[in-house]
C-alpha cells in the first residue's frame, strides 16, 4: 500500500512538472518559479502536503543538485577556467563586492548572525547561468559582442563556487573554530587537488570514461559523478563541488556526448530539487520576509546591472552593449537555491529559506525583463536628458560606475 501511494504521489509530481514546463515554454519564460510555487503548494502548510514520497523526493533533489553542477562543469574545460580567471578576474572581484555584500549586510541587519550572512551573500551573488543562457538565446544575442563578457562573469562565478561551497558547508556544519579551520583546509585542499588533476590529467580521465556505446558512457559518467560527489561530501567539500570538478575534468567528445545524454536527466531531477526546496518552505512564512526580499532584489538587480556595465566597458564594448550586458546578469535561480538549501537543511535560520524563495521568485521573473528592456530604457533616458545637458548621456553612466570599481 505504501509503495502504491509513493508511486501515485511521485508520478503526479513528475506529470505536474511536465505540464508546468510546457506552460512556461509556451510563454517563453523560466519554469523555475512555477516549480518553486508547486513545492510551496504541496509542502508544509500548503494545500495538499505530501506524505509517502517525501523521502524519495529528497533523494531525487540531491541527485538534481549533483547533475546541475556536473552539467555546468561540462560546459568548460579546466584550461578555459584558468584562462578566464587570468583575463577577467577584476570583473569577478567587482561582481563579488557589488553583489555579495548587500546579501551579507541584509542578513546582519535582520539579526541572523555571521553564518547566515555568508550564506545570503552567496544567494545574492551568483546569477543563474541556465536562465541567462535561455534568455540570450530567446533574444538572439548569442553572437553579440557583449555576450563573451557575460559568459566570462558567469564562468568566474562558477569557479568561485568551487571555493565558496566548501566554506559554506564547513560553516553550516556548526563545528568549532579549530575543527572548522581544519575541515575548511581539507575541503579547499581536496578541491584544489582535483582541479589540478583536471588541468593536468583531463585527457587521461576523458579517455578512461570514453565509450562509443551511449549506454556505457551514461552509466560510467553518472556513476563516477555520484561516487566522487559522495566522497567529496564525506570530506566536507560538498557533493556539488565534486560533481562540478568531474564535469571540468571531462572534455572533447566525451563531454559533448555526456552533455547530450544527461540533459534530460538534469532537467528532471533539477525540477524535483526546486519542488523539494519549496516543500520545506511554509507559504505562511513568506509574507513576513516579502518586503526585505523585494528590497534586496531591487538593490542587487541594480548592482548586477552595474557589474555587467563595468565589465563590458572594460572590454571596450559600446554603450548599448554595456547596458545589455548588465541587464542580462540580473536573474538568480538554481544556484541561489542550492546555497540557501545548505543552510535550510542545517537549520541555520528559519526565515532564510522563505526569504531566498521570495528573492529568487522575484528575480527569476524580473531577469528576462531587465535583459530585454535595460538598454532601451537607458537609451530613452539618455536621449531625454541630452537636450538639457548635451554630452550627459555618454558621461553619466561612466560616472556612475567609478565609485564601486576600485580594485
Amino acid at each position: 500500500m505504501h509503495s502504491a501511494v509513493l508511486l501515485i504521489e511521485f508520478g503526479s509530481i513528475i506529470l505536474g512538472l511536465g505540464l508546468l514546463g510546457r506552460f512556461a515554454a509556451r510563454f517563453r519564460f523560466s519554469p523555475i518559479p512555477l516549480y518553486l510555487l508547486s513545492g510551496l503548494a504541496f509542502g508544509e502548510g500548503g494545500l495538499l502536503p505530501l506524505g509517502a514520497s517525501e523521502e524519495f523526493v529528497a533523494t531525487g533533489a540531491e541527485i538534481g543538485v549533483i547533475l546541475l553542477l556536473l552539467m555546468l562543469g561540462l560546459e568548460y574545460t579546466a584550461s578555459d577556467l584558468v584562462s578566464n580567471l587570468k583575463a577577467h578576474y577584476p570583473a569577478g572581484l567587482v561582481d563579488c563586492a557589488l553583489n555579495a555584500l548587500p546579501g551579507a549586510a541584509a542578513a546582519l541587519l535582520l539579526g541572523w548572525g555571521p553564518v547566515a550572512a555568508v550564506v545570503l551573500a552567496g544567494v545574492t551573488w551568483i546569477s543563474s547561468s541556465g536562465v541567462i543562457a535561455k534568455v540570450l538565446g530567446d533574444l538572439g544575442r548569442v553572437g553579440n559582442r557583449e555576450t563573451p563578457v557575460i559568459l566570462s562573469v558567469l564562468v568566474l562565478e562558477d569557479l568561485a563556487m568551487a571555493v565558496y561551497l566548501p566554506i559554506v558547508t564547513a560553516l553550516v556544519a556548526g563545528v568549532g573554530l579549530a575543527a572548522g579551520s581544519v575541515t575548511l583546509a581539507i575541503a579547499l585542499g581536496v578541491a584544489g587537488l582535483v582541479l589540478f588533476a583536471a588541468v593536468r590529467y583531463g585527457r587521461v580521465i576523458s579517455r578512461f570514461v570514453s565509450s562509443d556505446d551511449p549506454e556505457k558512457l551514461l552509466l560510467v559518467v553518472l556513476g563516477l559523478t555520484i561516487l566522487v560527489a559522495g566522497v567529496a561530501q564525506q570530506l566536507q567539500v560538498s557533493a556539488a563541488v565534486g560533481a562540478f570538478l568531474v564535469g571540468i575534468a571531462l572534455s572533447g567528445e566525451v563531454a559533448e556526448g555526456a552533455h547530450t545524454l544527461l540533459s534530460p536527466l538534469r532537467d528532471l531531477f533539477a525540477a524535483v530539487f526546486f519542488v523539494f526546496f519549496g516543500l520545506h518552505t511554509d507559504p505562511a512564512s513568506i509574507p513576513p520576509v516579502l518586503l526585505p526580499a523585494l528590497a534586496l532584489a531591487v538593490v542587487t538587480a541594480a548592482t548586477k546591472i552595474a557589474t555587467g556595465y563595468w565589465a563590458a566597458r572594460r572590454a571596450g564594448i559600446s554603450l548599448k552593449g554595456r547596458w545589455r550586458a548588465g541587464g542580462a546578469l540580473v536573474a538568480r535561480g538554481e544556484f541561489s537555491i542550492v546555497i540557501a538549501g545548505l543552510a535550510v537543511t542545517a537549520g541555520i535560520e528559519p526565515s532564510l529559506g522563505p526569504l531566498a524563495t521570495a528573492y529568487v521568485l522575484i528575480l527569476v521573473i524580473l531577469g528576462p525583463l531587465t535583459a530585454r528592456y535595460t538598454e532601451p530604457l537607458a537609451t530613452w533616458w539618455a536621449r531625454r536628458r541630452a537636450p538639457q545637458n548635451p554630452g550627459t548621456a555618454e558621461r553619466l553612466p561612466e560616472a556612475r560606475t567609478q565609485t564601486p570599481v576600485r580594485d
